[in-house]
């Protein structure tokens, strides 16, 4: 049994142990780390069959049809090499390096896989990629007020009274988390609630779900916030001791009644008061921010809202009291060599990863008045499907003027759309070092397995084409384990050998620092109810100045009556996992879910094939009645292949690319659609 990581999109980085014969996975198991603690989802544990699926590409692929035709040949790996760097060099030429934009996502999340082609990107002035379509949004609501991402060890909502899983579904996404929450509810007889707009495994667990509609989780928020001024919970020596703007924050809620948040939330008074006097009541409450109500256009401001609460009744001064969204800043990692930071010139573009499609369509405003992309290197992603407006996406990547290179590891929608396609290795197959998101260890994953047929690891790639290029930096000569190696050791953490012989290294700042009683991120230590927003992000015009209900949603209208939520599903993780043959078998297919009243409405039963659409496209799937969620509401669980789609589109055909408020950033879960009988 040998220990390593698991690599994907995931906040858990969950320890695994693996068996390896003969060259094989025979099982994955969670491993012995403190947060893992034994437990992984069904989907990682099942990883033999990813890695040994038929169905991988083994060798260069070169198209010889048309783009998206399926007609290939095999071409050696110099030959792929020497094309891809010629197209990079032809395009530079041309039209200047910002020509040249290589992409890339959360295929893998460890430090040397995934960040490579930053450096390569810094190193020759390509078109730098904004990390936009999944954290833009929460990272500027959750700075905001606190100026950190960071907060209490996730471990202490074991020791929790209440625990509020807002905006998240960790039966599905972080199973570990659950792990955590199970122990204060057996042993602490823990109350859980869960606010989300539908009835998700862990909304079904919980002891009270509120179901606010989509996009309008700021107006709950406001409304608890009146409720502990008006009922004596607010915590007054805490907020003048770690606070600003208490005075103002206190005379704008008061206005923000239960209500008030009625009418817009639809949720009923009775549940946001009840709700409001158990967290009020509660010092041990741990709030536990999900992504969910975040991909929203005032999705920032919806999460900054909710870390008021905890600041409002002090539950950071508690163990298993306060919030936590990400940890991603205790790690302090030293990028210099994994990205190439000091070849960083100024001035150089960041194109918006989620406003793809725009880029790709020659979209001024999206190219930011420079250069059109007319070459790319896409590693770790698959925008063809996972980006928003995905047939602009699709339409973009098939021009004829765009050379598109994907190195990947199954010919996924985007790889079929390339000019080149490369064959990648899995993590079992490289080695790299991992922090996480949500909790505080930085794990070592080894290789385990000889890479099948002609698979390269991203940096060998992004090494042999630096070559190429004559792109020069101490990044590309180090081997992936020396990277490693050096990176931890100028982070700060010993090195490769220490982190190997401990297993792990639990990062987690002090209690004091953890629950910010030090003082938060901003230079004075206090937290801000009326955030700066202008300095978090280009697109803060009209911003709220305190925490409220910003109405900026995609309106739902006569056309477009429904508001759509697109979800991950519990077998799959964002484009992954789609092909394995048991994550389909539990999936089954794609599906709309709806509330029995409007099913009834519509005259759609269970099972029914329905069309979603609107200006942007329609989508064919089989709809499903629910309860547990508000009339109007209409819920997919992705990322299903567009293939599976009667139509032949998925569901991000209809999600919009509109950058959110105030740094960018998709909205996945804030899309007005029709929906009718097909």
């Amino acid at each position: 049994m040998a220990r390593t990581v698991c690599p994907h999109d995931c906040p858990s980085a969950c320890s695994l142990d693996v068996q390896v014969a003969d060259g094989r996975v025979v099982s994955v198991k969670g491993g012995d780390n403190p947060y893992t603690a034994g437990v992984i989802c069904a989907k990682v544990s099942r990883y033999g069959e990813r890695v040994h699926h038929p169905d991988r590409i083994l060798q260069p692929l070169e198209r010889v049809g048309p783009k998206g035709s399926g007609q290939w040949r095999p071409i050696a790996w110099d030959a792929a090499l020497d094309r891809l760097a010629g197209a990079f060099t032809e395009a530079a030429e041309r039209h200047g390096p910002e020509a040249v934009w290589p992409y890339n996502s959360g295929g893998t999340m460890g430090l040397v896989q995934r960040d490579g082609i930053h450096r390569l990107t810094h190193v020759m002035g390509y078109s730098r990629r904004k990390r936009t379509i999944c954290t833009a949004i929460a990272i500027a609501g959750w700075s905001a007020g606190i100026g950190r991402v960071a907060g209490p060890d996730p471990r202490e909502m074991a020791v929790s009274d209440l625990i509020v899983v807002w905006g998240g579904n960790p039966v599905s996404t972080q199973v570990n988390a659950m792990s955590h929450i199970s122990r204060a509810r057996k042993t602490r007889g823990a109350k859980l609630v869960v606010i989300d707009p539908y009835r998700t495994g862990t909304a079904a667990a919980a002891d009270l779900h509120l179901a606010p509609r989509p996009g309008t989780d700021g107006a709950l928020a406001c409304a608890v916030l009146h409720v502990l001024f008006r009922d004596g919970y607010a915590d007054r020596a805490y907020l003048a001791a770690h606070a600003e703007d208490t005075a103002a924050l206190e005379a704008h809620v008061a206005t923000r009644t239960p209500d008030w948040a009625a009418a817009i939330t639809g949720l009923t008074v009775a549940e946001i008061e009840a709700f409001a006097a158990l967290y009020g009541a509660t010092p041990r409450s741990y709030i536990r921010c999900g992504f969910g109500f975040t991909r929203t256009r005032n999705g920032a401001v919806n999460l900054h809202a909710v870390t008021c609460l905890p600041t409002v009744t002090g539950a950071w001064q508690h163990e298993g009291g306060g919030a936590l969204w990400q940890n991603a800043a205790i790690f302090n990692w030293d990028k210099t060599l994994t990205e190439g930071l000091d070849a960083k010139a100024p001035g150089v573009r960041e194109l918006d990863m989620s406003r793809i499609g725009a880029i790709l369509a020659d979209d001024a405003d999206a190219l930011q008045g420079g250069p059109p992309v007319r070459a790319m290197l896409i590693q770790s992603a698959n925008p063809a499907a996972s980006a928003p407006d995905s047939n602009r996406v699709r339409a973009g990547l098939m021009r004829p003027d765009v050379f598109l290179a994907v190195h990947e590891q199954f010919m996924t929608e985007t790889a079929a759309l390339a000019d080149l396609v490369l064959p990648a290795t899995t993590f079992l197959e490289h080695d790299d070092i991992y922090g996480a998101g949500g909790h505080s260890h930085i794990q070592s994953g080894p290789a385990l397995l000889e890479p099948p047929g002609e698979c390269r690891s991203n940096h060998d790639l992004i090494a042999a084409l630096a070559g190429r290029l004559g792109a020069t930096h101490a990044g590309f000569d180090f081997s992936a384990r020396d990277l490693a190696d050096a990176t931890l050791a100028r982070s700060g953490w010993g090195g490769l050998d220490r982190l190997e012989q401990e297993r792990w290294i639990d990062a987690q700042p002090s209690f004091a620092e953890s629950h910010f009683l030090t003082g938060f991120g901003h230079s004075d230590g206090r937290f801000r109810f009326s955030p700066d927003w202008s300095s978090l992000g280009p697109r803060a015009a009209g911003m709220p100045a305190l925490p409220d209900h910003w109405a900026v949603s995609e309106p739902a209208d006569a056309e477009r009556p429904f508001r759509m939520v697109a979800p991950p599903a519990r077998q799959f993780l964002n484009t992954t996992f789609t092909n394995s043959p048991e994550s389909i078998r539990r999936e089954g297919r794609p599906t709309c879910l709806l509330h029995p009243a409007d099913g009834a409405r519509l005259g759609i039963a269970t099972g029914d094939a329905v069309e979603i659409g609107n200006t942007r496209g329609q989508v064919r799937l089989h709809a499903r009645l629910a309860e547990g969620q508000p009339p109007g509401i209409v819920v997919v669980e992705s990322l299903w292949p567009s293939a599976a789609f009667s139509g032949g589109r998925g569901i991000n055909a209809l999600i919009g690319d509109t950058p959110a408020a105030p740094n960018d950033g998709a909205t996945f879960h804030d899309t007005a659609v029709w929906v009718r009988a097909a």
